[in-house]
């Protein structure tokens, strides 16, 4: 069925596009536009908290098809150019596609298991052209099952919305934790006094930026902790600018440059649960991000936030790039600036895209060492997941049901972060679901919640509709 163009009454966008404030009523602080001082430099906090999530991909990815230097270097810029067009897709928005929300989009880290078996399957020569034309693929599929995925919302009330936001929080933590102590093994003084001591520097100075800035610095204080916390790493020794003198000024992204797309229907089937995987983690961030910015993700957003993704995907090999999803760290730093514009994101998906296609401005961006953002992640994630006990709060906690959902589905969600290799001896489909804590989290949240709202309950209501299982709703795509 085709969307109906509506008008909101609180003056903002559908997935038709813009509308015009109602008579008498404000723009909708997701459709304000901020002066451009303002849009850059939120905008670049965006980019320096996703920064990482998008180059760790292609970075281990391109280790394990055993890449050049040059060409490592080519794949991260084709990474940060994807994400952005992705980014500016999600926020701007072309026809009913892109959910209009701050809402950023990178290169998925569900992939990356799938990408390496290819890799081992097919070899270095023709491992990226299989992985390039399974993600076309499976991209195609998101976006034409996006209005029929979106149609799920009913089974997302508040208590499991305010679980899987919980449960999004605390899943970013331990990637936080392991930023703090240098990121990887192999890093200068991984794990060092030095290293945890500059992540604690930069956590207290976000916090304190927080605290004792006012109006737009205290915005702007976790670029402002950021900073700091580089700067005393140069001393310290855990940055240098040795990235900033290898690379190359401007490089203009070649389409296919690996070679076209080859069509496996082994890795086509890996990457189309990838993409279910991604759909399910997508639509919860959706959810969480509708909470905080005060702009419910109804059907018909998760609908367009959905085509987005598959569109985006499916696009994102032409230019060599990878799978795109959404990035839930950055969901955490809406709710610390409080900043809601859209179009602040669009700024940063603008600057990935000035990134990609001048990687020496990236590399500039890379200075900011792994101790440092993991002081910084602290503050974002642990913010996302305070959202979540917020969201679980409002809910109610009185009914033993949703008792029971919501701790019976946080420790599912915790079981991959606490043991990272629980789920080794099953098949690989089930590992890819369950890899993830908010995936396995969000679908056992989502079961429950059928158990013990929907099925009898359902069937005993006059309407058919679970008792207290309203969520918001739109006309269907």
């Amino acid at each position: 069925m085709a969307l109906r163009t509506t008008r909101r009454n609180d003056g903002g966008s559908t997935p038709d596009g813009p509308s015009q404030p109602a008579s008498g009523c404000e723009t909708h602080p997701v459709d304000e536009l901020l002066p451009p001082v303002k849009l850059i430099t939120t905008g670049l906090q965006h980019v320096a908290a996703m920064y990482a999530g998008v180059v760790a991909p292609p970075l281990i990815v391109g280790a394990g098809v055993g890449l050049s230097p040059t060409e490592l270097a080519l794949l991260i810029s084709a990474s940060l150019f994807t994400a952005g067009l992705a980014t500016l897709l999600q926020t701007l928005g072309v026809w009913r596609i892109g959910a209009r929300l701050p809402f950023v989009n990178g290169v998925s880290f569900a992939g990356v298991a799938p990408m390496l078996a290819i890799a081992k399957e097919h070899g270095p020569k023709d491992a990226l052209p299989v992985i390039f034309g399974a993600v076309i693929v499976a991209g195609i599929l998101c976006l034409l099952a996006a209005p029929y995925f979106s149609k799920l919302v009913r089974y997302f009330p508040p208590v499991v919305q305010g679980t899987v936001i919980t449960l999004i929080g605390v899943s970013l933590l331990p990637v936080a934790v392991n930023w703090a102590r240098g990121g990887s093994p192999t890093a200068p003084g991984f794990g060092s006094v030095r290293a945890i001591g500059l992540a604690a520097f930069t956590l207290v100075a976000v916090v304190l930026c927080n605290k004792l800035l006012r109006g737009f610095w205290q915005q702007l204080s976790l670029l402002v902790g950021l900073a700091a916390g580089t700067l005393l790493a140069f001393p310290l020794g855990l940055a240098d600018f040795g990235a900033v003198r290898d690379a190359e000024v401007f490089a203009l992204p070649s389409p296919f440059h690996f070679g076209g797309p080859q069509f496996d229907a082994a890795a086509i089937a890996s990457f189309c649960i990838v993409m279910v995987v991604s759909m399910t983690e997508s639509t919860a961030d959706m959810l969480a991000l509708g909470k905080i910015v005060g702009r419910e993700a109804d059907e018909r957003i998760l609908t367009a936030g959905l085509r987005a993704d598959g569109l985006a995907s499916a696009l994102s090999p032409v230019f060599n790039g990878f799978a795109c999803s959404a990035f839930a760290q950055n969901i955490g730093l809406v709710a610390l600036t409080k900043i809601r514009s859209r179009y602040v994101v669009a700024a940063g998906g603008g600057i990935l895209i000035l990134l990609g296609l001048f990687p020496v401005l990236g590399s500039m961006v890379s200075l900011v060492p792994q101790p440092v953002l993991g002081g910084a992640g602290i503050v974002l994630f642990g913010t996302v997941a305070a959202s979540g006990i917020r969201t679980l709060a409002e809910a109610g906690m009185e009914s033993s049901g949703n008792t029971i959902l919501v701790s019976v589905s946080l420790g599912v969600g915790i079981v991959p972060i606490a043991a990272p290799d629980f789920y080794n001896a099953f098949p690989e489909a089930v590992r890819t679901l369950m890899h993830s804590g908010i995936s396995a989290g969000c679908v056992m949240a989502v079961l429950l919640n059928l158990l013990f709202h929907h099925v009898g309950a359902a069937r005993r209501s006059p309407t058919g509709e679970a008792p207290g299982a309203t969520v918001p709703t739109a006309t269907p795509s």
